[in-house]
């Protein structure tokens, strides 16, 4: 429960190239060698500060530490308006001072409304996961939701896979529409479900006792959008008073024997419906509020990574600034009820402070989590997200 806590704030998803269907870095510097010929170059940081209850080293007191959450180098280019791609790095949450790459992939523009991506990337999936700590409900800050969103948190590298995807956008980017299929063989990297680590899981002692196939993971997503549109592959959870919206998104993903035990094998199956609304002009800001419904099912190989979760939001944002940004607060509570007869619950409450939206944020939040047969635990937590 503590390690929740104290990874609240760490896991990453989202850094965005300027392709159409990505959407447009909010802090980079790009050169450009003619029509159509550009690289970009940027960075971003996510530092914070937190005190969590009971988690001095005497089992009795308050911890109180500052981390780097997270740490990202962004590469971009463009060979021609055809032939786009990205390299971006990340400080992994898998060691100290560890640096992985999550994005590596080209994108193949066929049309203004079809591409073609292929290599690493994120995987068709919900809202959580295509937004990110940098790009979340609430405003970004370094907030994941780890509890519900389970595939972002644990799946691929930090939500990524290599693969290949369809990437479309239509009705004037009303309606986006995403399939592909991946590897697929970090579906509980983080969890420790099965074992600490389960990539080349396909090719462990127990997999070839148990005669598990070697399947590809497929994974889709639609997504309409009722009032301003939403360009753009990889996405936002908020837009800070920039656009009315109202979007709807499903998503779903599948992958035969991905779940892989030392004494069991099944399918693994996930699916997600996603709603975003945010409405300028409600009294003095802007009002966002945002929900979402999973289904995860392990053909009850693993019981503590199986079952329901769910997520609800709300933020409001003042347009009258105080000083060099914007307060914002917002609240926010998940579920995740596993097969196992565990329920986890958390519920933030927070404010962020915003100077530049996605670009330089700072967060304020108390968070109370609740696991079945454990003690609930607080934390408080503040952090300083920068891009550039």
């Amino acid at each position: 429960m503590k390690a929740i806590l104290k990874t609240s704030v760490l896991m990453s998803a989202v850094v965005a190239s300027l392709s159409i269907y990505a959407t447009n870095s909010q802090a980079a510097a790009t050169i450009t060698f003619g029509e159509d010929k550009y690289v970009s170059v940027g960075f971003g940081f996510i530092t914070s500060y937190s005190s969590v209850e009971d988690a001095a080293a005497n089992g009795d007191d308050r911890s109180n530490d500052f981390s780097l959450n997270s740490a990202r180098l962004y590469l971009s280019g463009s060979f021609n308006k055809y032939i786009k791609g990205m390299l971006n790095t990340e400080r992994s949450g898998g060691g100290e001072g560890n640096i992985e790459v999550i994005d590596a992939n080209v994108q193949f523009q066929l049309t203004p409304e079809i591409a073609i991506w292929a290599g690493r990337f994120l995987s068709p999936s919900d809202r959580a996961n295509m937004a990110g700590p940098y790009y979340s409900s609430g405003g970004g800050g370094g907030y994941w939701a780890n509890i519900s969103s389970r595939y972002g948190w644990n799946g691929g590298v930090i939500g990524r896979d290599e693969g290949v995807a369809f990437v479309g956008s239509f009705l004037e980017d009303k309606l986006a529409v995403s399939f592909g299929a991946f590897e697929g063989d970090n579906i509980f990297r983080f969890s420790g479900a099965g074992g600490a680590r389960l990539d080349q899981r396909e090719n462990s002692t127990a997999a070839q006792t148990l005669g598990a196939d070697d399947k590809l993971m497929y994974a889709g997503r639609v997504q309409v959008a009722f009032w301003d549109a939403e360009p753009g592959y990889y996405g936002t959870g908020n837009y800070f008073g920039a656009k009315d919206i109202l979007t709807v998104g499903i998503a779903g993903r599948q992958k035969t024997d991905g779940a892989i035990s030392t004494t069991a094998i099944g399918d693994y199956s996930s699916y997600s419906v996603d709603f975003l609304m945010e409405k300028k002009n409600v009294g003095p800001g802007t009002l966002s509020l945002e929900a979402a419904y999973y289904d995860y099912d392990t053909d009850k190989v693993f019981l503590a990574e199986e079952g329901d979760a769910y997520y609800v939001g709300a933020g409001y944002l003042f347009d009258t600034p105080v000083g060099w940004g914007k307060f914002m607060p917002f609240v926010r509570h998940q579920e995740f009820d596993a097969d196992n007869n565990i329920k986890t619950k958390r519920t933030d409450f927070g404010v962020n402070y915003v100077i530049a939206p996605y670009n330089a944020l700072i967060s304020a939040e108390y968070q109370k989590t609740d696991v079945t047969n454990a003690s609930d635990t607080d934390a408080i937590l503040i952090s300083l997200q920068m891009q550039f």
